[in-house]
């Protein structure tokens, strides 16, 4: 199943780097956005993360959290997030395996990961932009950055 703009999107309650549990549902009222990516201290997905990590106050001063969503444990998600030193939080999806990425149709059931995926969820719980990528092809982040001054745009008509 594909989650396509206008949709719910579905709720997830996830551990975070640190063993706290990260819920969709109490983030309601606060735009949220859902970075899917194959694997912690992976090439391509560390170059992705990092530049969401120097750009995050574009998303952060337009009051939009960011969640990164992998399948790796909560253990490898604290080492690479105190490496790296992101300051937003990495979400394991480790069990049941993957069940969040399925739910947003960016899951890998051959090679067990998620898919490159990216959803802006509104303040509403409705998805305000969806990528899904190859596990290979880097995503383009200004296509973010353009949903996320829409959500803007949205909020002060």
């Amino acid at each position: 199943m594909t989650i396509s703009v206008g949709d719910s999107a579905p709720e997830f309650s996830l551990p975070d780097q640190d063993k706290q549990v990260v819920s969709l549902a109490e983030l309601r009222g606060t735009p949220v956005l859902l970075v899917f990516y194959p694997f912690a201290f992976s090439g391509l997905c560390t170059g992705e993360l990092c530049q969401l990590r120097d750009e995050l106050a574009e998303y952060t001063d337009a009051g939009v959290r960011v969640l990164a969503i992998s399948t790796d444990p909560v253990f490898s998600l604290k080492a690479f997030r105190e490496k790296e030193g992101f300051e937003f939080p990495l979400l394991s999806d480790f069990w049941p395996h993957g069940a969040t990425a399925q739910a947003y149709g960016a899951f890998n059931e051959k090679a067990g990961m998620a898919l490159r995926a990216t959803f802006l969820v509104d303040a509403e719980g409705k998805v305000a932009f969806a990528e899904v990528n190859s596990p290979g092809d880097v995503r383009e982040q200004s296509g973010w950055k353009q949903a996320v001054s829409e959500l803007d745009d949205e909020a002060a008509a």
